[in-house]
């Protein structure tokens, strides 16, 4: 294996096993491959499209972790299922249709807005009352949690960095007061999302499988471990490291995309 293969796979692994946790890997995996691939606006769509597919597997092996938590919570499945399957087809569909520059340009917009939900947090989960007791949440209430989920589908689909902060603080909203059995339905409907993009992304040709396919094995690797020791990790640290990495990104795609002349000078 080149050190490239060797590269990618270790951030893979690392992704796999925060997706698990709290959601965040993408900004891992995406400028893993957009350093690979190159810096045009066909490569960052490339990017997307690959980093998703690779870390599509490793989501799938962290619900299969979360399997017996994913029981208690079954009457919540359909309802959220649904705007998770429809959402996350729609973004990703706005990805593969548009010019690719277009995506380009939001990257930095995109990867600033995961990195600010991953530092924001603690402040949306007190916001939200995660850990809490609630009532069962009242039909209007249920009603604006699922076009919430709809919304965090949608951007999952075009993006996806970040939608387990969103959908863990919705979750919050329910009356689900576990962490882990919101982690273990967060994963299920990130699954749904992300399975969705992926079969849009390999319809319309857009994965590079030469680096595709160790990364889904380095992901699922990642994602098993994560969910197996999500309560022994110190997820304040993971978030804080994410946290820098985001924004540093960040910095250098804004420069990348809105400062060429002097990030070639």
């Amino acid at each position: 294996m080149d050190a490239q293969l060797v590269f990618l796979c270790s951030a893979a692994l690392v992704a796999g096993a925060i997706n698990s946790v709290a959601g965040g890997g993408t900004l891992l995996t995406f400028p893993a491959l957009t350093w690979i691939l190159g810096p045009s606006a066909a490569s960052a769509v490339i990017a997307s499209a690959t980093s998703t597919v690779a870390l599509f597997p490793g989501s799938l092996a962290a619900t299969w972790g979360y399997r017996r938590e994913i029981v208690s919570q079954r009457r919540w499945i359909m309802p959220l299922m649904v705007p998770s399957l429809v959402g996350g087809s729609l973004g990703t569909w706005l990805v593969v249709s548009q010019k690719d520059a277009i995506f380009q340009e939001m990257v930095p917009w995109l990867i600033l807005l995961a990195s600010a939900l991953f530092l924001l947090q603690p402040t949306i989960s007190r916001w939200t009352g995660i850990g809490g007791h609630h009532v069962m949440p009242t039909t209007t209430t249920m009603a604006c949690i699922i076009a919430f989920q709809s919304l965090i589908a949608l951007y999952g689909g075009y993006f996806g960095a970040g939608i387990g902060i969103l959908m863990l603080s919705s979750l919050a909203l329910i009356g689900i007061s576990d962490i882990h059995h919101m982690n273990a339905l967060k994963s299920l409907l990130a699954s749904a999302i992300n399975g969705t993009s992926v079969a849009v992304f390999v319809y319309n040709g857009k994965v590079d499988w030469t680096y595709a396919v160790p990364m889904i094995f380095a992901g699922i690797a990642g994602g098993f471990l994560g969910a197996s020791i999500a309560r022994k990790l110190d997820q304040n640290a993971v978030r804080w490291v994410v946290v820098c990495i985001g924004f540093g990104l960040a910095t250098y795609y804004f420069t990348r995309v809105y400062l060429p002349s002097q990030f070639n000078a």
